[in-house]
């Protein structure tokens, strides 16, 4: 097993994923603190005069008692809930807005992440060794240093501005109630002002730290590499029983086209090729199905079960076999080989209907040496194209 020592490879892409969906991502709690607080403030701002206003005029409404008050102690009920609803409506829009920042907040740190697998109860988490040895960890230690930090200068920065203006606060008792309230609603305004330029600038380091961190976390040995990729391939036995089955899958639907083919040329046991031309729809003779040993047998008495002939031409079934492909026109250079076994199978087909005497002996077509896998000048030359086989 690789130890930590080990990991300094980058994560792939794939454990990236992983993490994501096991809902680990990079996040900022100083961003989330920002937003929060900014917003919250924010909403202060803007939303208080208005609300205070409101407050006013609704005190001054629900104290207002006349006789008709007085003889119905009902409507009092009905004044509590009232200014109990504004009072809920108010606190919830406040809650909508600042958890809708941190929820911003999040996402913009690390991107959206839906997972249940954070919440679901993991018994190895009460393990005490693995806590402590977390308290003691990079990222924890960094974490607490600039938590301790940012305590530090924010009490500074509070302290001088409190220092600063304390006496100028304390002058307001002897100003009239309506300006005071507004020199103490913008002293507040200051401060707080301060107090977010700090979170932020903590922020703005936080989250590039953060993502540090989670990659740090993520990283991976040589060994943990070579097995992912070693996964992502696939097991090699597996891989192979595939093919081998897809192969088997091809063969069947190769059999099946053995009917429709104009003749079957083999070697005489260990290739078969079936072929078909139709000089309306193809440029050129096809080959619709083709295998060795067991699957050339096969093709062979399914040709000769549906009467489509079967003629030996040892060349020219191993080079249609090697260089052929299903479905695909032939290659160019076997045009004249395939034009003259074709021209025998339409006479054959001809004389066996009564429309003609029956040719002469099967014809041995020329095939070059270079296209015959038993030949030791096997190689596939280019050559070009001399016409339509007919």
């Amino acid at each position: 097993m690789s130890s930590s020592q080990d990991k300094n490879l980058p994560a792939t892409e794939r454990k990236l994923q992983k993490a994501r969906s096991d809902g680990q991502a990079a996040r900022s709690r100083d961003l989330s603190h920002l937003a929060i607080l900014g917003m919250g403030a924010l909403a202060l701002l803007v939303l208080a005069p208005w609300f205070v206003e409101y407050l006013q005029r609704a005190m001054r409404q629900q104290l207002a008692f006349n006789a008709a008050t007085v003889q119905a102690p009902g409507h009092m009920l009905e004044r509590l809930q009232t200014m109990a609803g504004v009072g809920l409506l108010a606190s919830a829009s406040f809650a909508a807005l600042t958890g809708g920042a941190a929820l911003l907040s999040a996402v913009g740190a690390g991107g959206w992440v839906f997972s249940f697998k954070p919440i679901t109860p993991q018994f190895n988490r009460l393990n005490p060794l693995t806590g402590f040895t977390n308290l003691f960890s990079k990222q924890q230690l960094a974490n607490v240093s600039k938590m301790v930090l940012m305590t530090g200068i924010l009490s500074f920065v509070a302290w001088n501005f409190m220092g600063q203006s304390i006496e100028k606060m304390a002058a307001l008792v002897l100003q009239p109630s309506p300006l005071s309230l507004r020199h103490v609603g913008d002293w507040i305004v200051s401060g707080t002002s301060l107090l977010l330029l700090v979170v932020f600038l903590f922020a703005v380091v936080d989250v590039p730290l953060q993502a540090f961190f989670f990659k740090s976390r993520l990283k991976m040995s040589h060994e943990e590499v070579k097995q992912e990729h070693k996964e992502s391939d696939g097991n090699p036995q597996l891989k192979g029983r595939q093919r081998q089955r897809a192969r088997e899958i091809a063969d069947g639907a190769s059999i099946t086209a053995v009917p429709k083919a104009d003749f079957v040329v083999m070697n005489p046991t260990h290739y078969a090729v079936a072929l078909k031309y139709d000089d309306a729809t193809m440029g050129a003779p096809q080959v619709v199905s083709k295998g060795t040993d067991l699957l050339a047998f096969k093709i062979r008495e399914v040709a000769q079960a549906h009467g489509v002939p079967v003629l030996q031409s040892p060349m020219l079934a191993r080079a249609l076999y090697a260089h052929a492909e299903l479905e695909q026109p032939i290659p160019a250079q076997l045009y004249t080989a395939v034009a003259q076994v074709l021209a025998y199978v339409y006479r054959l087909k001809a004389a066996l209907r009564g429309d003609g005497r029956m040719p002469e002996a099967q014809p041995d077509p020329y095939v070059p040496p270079e296209l015959d896998p038993h030949s030791a000048h096997h190689t596939l030359r280019p050559a070009p194209a001399t016409g339509n086989a007919r």
